[in-house]
């Protein structure tokens, strides 16, 4: 445990956004987390919980104490048919999957590559190429900050769904997720239905080879945020009524759609941003990426209040062109905590 120094949050979110706390302090153990959790509350602190800051946007200076949960243990069990993998949450998702490669572990290479720690994996339910990490969640450790009380729930407890878990809900004041559980099934099977990695071949396709061309699609499209600031995809795909999909797919040809369930279809948010013409369009320091529309990103010292109106001006061109609402994928946290990310770009 660990009391930082400064209290700027720049070094702490992608984004690069220069933010205020009144105290930041580093958890590095469940023990060390209930103690600077109950310290923060005693000074009746508004308290936020960060990870790797790669999904979070800074609007204002932060009223409170942070607490960087850097809660760390990597520790690896197997049986005839699969791995187990248990995993700190203030362990790093790319370095984690770098590391089982060594051991010839298999089965996260389409998720390469995506920013930020494992305690954030389960909120969002992250998801790349095909493969989210409820296909690979055996369960998430939480604990209950005010009792200390320890909880399990397997992966068929956490709600997930498309860039959303119970982690969002039931689960998200109060709660602080501590581990995870992953399976990785011995009998590897590749995932190739999306994107770059559909021209490859069943048959003579490796875990490597997937991991490679993830990690070059990404590098391609996707700015490192240690050079430009961003927190990747800033807006989900949105899902939208099969009829609507329909309808734009008569118009444009090469809309990218995904089957999402009979009645509905997922569209690339990246490409409607795209028809817009908005790659490269800026609002003070913030841009919209000229390489992928779907990553607003900090091209010198921008404001939390530069990212919201550049998004709110995205929202509302594909609203007009296309008659859909766009939602923030990022959180945004506001002097007291999260805030309405919807709410602030409408």
């Amino acid at each position: 445990m660990s009391v930082c120094q400064s209290t700027q949050l720049k070094a702490f979110n992608t984004f690069g956004v220069s933010a205020y706390a009144e105290h930041i302090d580093t958890a590095t153990s469940v023990e060390s987390l209930l103690f600077l959790w109950q310290e923060a509350m005693g000074k009746n602190h508004p308290i936020l919980l960060l990870g790797g800051g790669s999904n979070v946007l800074f609007t204002e200076n932060f009223k409170g104490t942070v607490i960087l949960n850097r809660i760390l243990g990597i520790d690896i069990k197997e049986s005839e048919t699969a791995w187990y993998v248990h995993v700190g949450a203030g362990e790093n998702w790319h370095n984690l999957i770098t590391y089982l490669f060594k051991k010839q572990i298999y089965g996260l290479e389409n998720l390469a590559l995506i920013p930020g720690n494992i305690g954030s994996a389960p909120i969002q339910n992250i998801g790349a190429y095909g493969v989210e990490f409820k296909h690979v969640c055996e369960y998430v450790d939480v604990v209950e900050l005010k009792t200390g009380n320890p909880i399990r729930l397997m992966a068929n407890e956490c709600e997930f769904a498309y860039r959303d878990s119970i982690f969002k809900h039931k689960y998200k004041d109060d709660y602080a997720i501590t581990a995870v559980g992953l399976r990785l099934n011995k009998a590897w099977e590749p995932v190739l239905t999306y994107g770059g990695l559909a021209q490859f071949s069943r048959e003579d396709v490796t875990p490597e080879k997937i991991f490679n061309a993830v990690c070059e699609m990404r590098q391609s499209k996707l700015p490192d945020p240690v050079v430009m600031g961003n927190a990747g995809s800033f807006f989900k795909n949105p899902i939208v009524p099969s009829e609507l999909a329909q309808k734009i797919k008569s118009e444009y040809p090469d809309c990218p759609q995904y089957h999402h369930n009979e009645y509905s279809v997922k569209i690339a948010a990246g490409w409607l941003i795209d028809q817009c013409h908005l790659k490269g369009y800026s609002i003070g320091d913030a841009a919209v990426h000229t390489q992928q529309a779907l990553v607003l990103i900090n091209t010198g010292n921008a404001k939390g209040q530069d990212i919201i109106a550049l998004a709110a001006h995205v929202r509302n061109k594909v609203a007009e062109k296309f008659n859909i609402l766009l939602e923030p994928e990022v959180r945004f946290i506001g002097s007291e905590g999260e805030i309405d990310s919807v709410e602030c770009i409408s």
